[in-house]
C-alpha cells in the first residue's frame, strides 16, 4: 500500500508559497475548499459463454477521494496549489472472481491487491482569464476524456492551459506524458491499447454564438501512434410549454502518426444525439457510423467522446454502426424527489476485427438513482445498475451484470 498523509490548507499554503506575503495569502485560503468522497461499489458480472475463462467476476471494494483546491494569491499573476488523495480498500474478491476493474492484481499471482493508492499535486497559475494547471489532471474534453466508472478515477499528469480572453470562446490546450490508471498505483507512459508515446498534445475550444448554440474544435497527436480532429456541434432549441430539443452532433477524424506504434489508425466516426425534454420526461435518440479501417482510438485510462458510450461496451470498433434509444423519468414529478430512473438499449451492428467481418453487440441497461433528501443520511446517493450484454459472431463474450453503488460527499470546509 502506498501510504498517503493529506496535510490542512494552512499547512499546503505554507508549503507551496514559502516567500509569499500574508496579505497576498487571503484568496489563496479564504477561496479555498476540501471535500471527501466516499464509494462503495458492488459488481457482479455474469459471462454467458461456457467456454469464457471466468464464469463470473465478482468484486466489492470500498474507495475514498480527498481533494483539496485552494484559491489564488492576489496580484496579477494569481498562484494556487490543488492536491488529491485516493484510497481503495478490497472488501471481497478473489482470483478466480477478479477483472472487474475495480481492483489491481498481481500480474503472476492474478490475487487481487488488498488495497491501492494514489497521491496527486498540481500547480497552478492564473493570470487575467487564463489557468494554467501543471501536474494531475482529470480533463474532459473531446480528445481526452478521464474515466470515472469505477472505484477511483483515473488521471493524468502533464500541463493544461484554459483561457477564456474572448468573450464566448473557452480555448484549452495541453500535453500529457503519464496516465495514471482506475485500478492502479502507477504512472504509466501516455498511450493508445499496448502502444506507449512520449507525450500527447492538444488543442482547441469551444465558441458559443448564442446560449443555444455552441461550436467546438480540438486537434490531438498521441506521438508515433495517431492524430485525431474533432468538430461538435451543440444546439438547444426551445418549443414551448416546457418542451425542448438538444441536438448534439460530434465527428472525429482519427489516422496514424509517424511509426505507428499501435498499427495502422484509419478511422472517421460520426455520431449524434437527439434529446426531447418535456417535465420530468427525456427521450433520446442516437447514432454511430464508423468509417475506416481501424477502431476509433482514444487513450488508456479515458474514455471515448462518443454518444454510445454505455456501461459495459464503448461501440467503438472498426466498421461498426450503431444507435440507441434511451429514455429518462424524474420521480420529482409524482412527489418523489431524489429519485430518478433511465433505461436504453443499444444495438451495432457490421463490427470487424482480425477474426470477425460481421459482427454484432447489443446491449440494454438499467439505472434506479436515489439520492437522501434528509436526515442524518442526507445527500447519500444510492443506485443500482442492470446490464445485458449479447455479442454475435463470435465477436466476444455475452454477460449479465448488476452494479451496486453508493456514495457520499462530505464538504470539509
Amino acid at each position: 500500500m502506498n501510504h498517503i498523509r493529506f496535510m490542512p490548507a494552512s499547512l499546503l499554503a505554507g508549503f507551496a508559497l514559502p516567500l509569499v506575503a500574508a496579505p497576498a495569502l487571503a484568496d489563496f485560503i479564504d477561496d479555498s475548499h476540501a471535500k471527501v468522497e466516499l464509494r462503495n461499489h458492488y459488481i457482479n458480472r455474469d459471462f454467458r459463454q461456457s467456454n469464457a475463462p471466468q464464469s463470473k467476476a465478482e468484486e466489492w471494494a470500498q474507495g475514498f477521494t480527498v481533494k483539496f483546491e485552494s484559491g489564488f494569491t492576489d496580484g496579477p499573476i494569481g498562484v494556487g496549489v490543488d492536491a488529491m488523495g485516493q484510497l481503495g480498500i478490497k472488501l471481497d474478491s478473489s482470483r478466480d472472481r477478479r477483472g472487474t476493474g475495480l481492483l489491481p492484481f498481481g500480474p503472476d499471482s492474478l490475487e487481487p491487491a488488498d488495497d491501492y493508492s494514489e497521491l496527486g499535486l498540481t500547480a497552478k497559475l492564473r493570470a487575467s482569464k487564463s489557468v494554467l494547471r501543471l501536474g494531475t489532471l482529470q480533463p474532459i474534453l473531446p480528445v481526452v476524456v478521464y474515466n470515472d466508472t469505477r472505484l477511483l478515477a483515473a488521471s493524468f499528469q502533464g500541463g493544461l492551459l484554459t483561457s477564456q480572453e474572448i468573450d464566448g470562446l473557452t480555448f484549452n490546450a495541453g500535453r500529457l506524458t503519464k496516465a495514471n490508471l482506475r485500478d492502479s498505483s502507477s504512472r504509466d507512459d501516455i498511450g493508445y491499447g499496448a502502444a506507449s508515446s512520449d507525450r500527447f498534445d492538444f488543442g482547441g475550444g469551444t465558441y458559443a454564438f448564442t446560449p443555444q448554440l455552441n461550436l467546438t474544435y480540438y486537434y490531438a497527436k498521441l506521438d508515433q501512434i495517431y492524430r485525431q480532429q474533432f468538430v461538435g456541434l451543440v444546439h438547444t432549441q426551445p418549443l414551448g410549454e416546457g418542451l425542448s430539443l438538444r441536438s448534439d452532433l460530434r465527428y472525429f477524424d482519427s489516422r496514424g502518426d509517424g511509426a505507428e506504434r499501435a498499427g495502422r489508425i484509419d478511422n472517421r466516426n460520426f455520431n449524434g444525439m437527439f434529446t426531447l425534454a418535456s417535465g420530468a420526461h427525456k427521450v433520446s435518440a442516437t447514432f454511430q457510423q464508423m468509417s475506416g479501417d481501424s477502431a476509433f482510438p482514444f487513450l488508456n485510462g479515458g474514455d471515448p467522446y462518443t454518444v454510445n458510450l454505455v456501461t459495459y461496451n464503448t461501440y467503438t470498433r472498426a466498421g461498426l454502426d450503431s444507435w440507441q434509444l434511451r429514455y429518462d423519468y424524474d420521480f420529482v414529478a409524482l412527489g418523489i424527489p431524489g429519485l430518478s430512473f433511465m433505461t436504453r438499449y443499444t444495438d451495432g451492428r457490421h463490427a470487424r476485427t482480425a477474426t470477425v467481418d460481421n459482427g454484432r453487440e447489443r446491449e440494454r441497461d438499467t439505472d434506479i438513482t436515489y439520492v437522501v433528501q434528509s436526515g442524518p443520511l442526507k445527500n447519500v446517493s444510492l443506485r443500482w445498475r442492470n446490464v445485458t450484454f449479447r455479442s454475435g459472431n463470435g465477436l466476444t463474450n455475452s454477460l449479465d451484470e448488476n452494479r451496486l453503488i453508493i456514495g457520499y460527499t462530505l464538504a470539509l470546509w
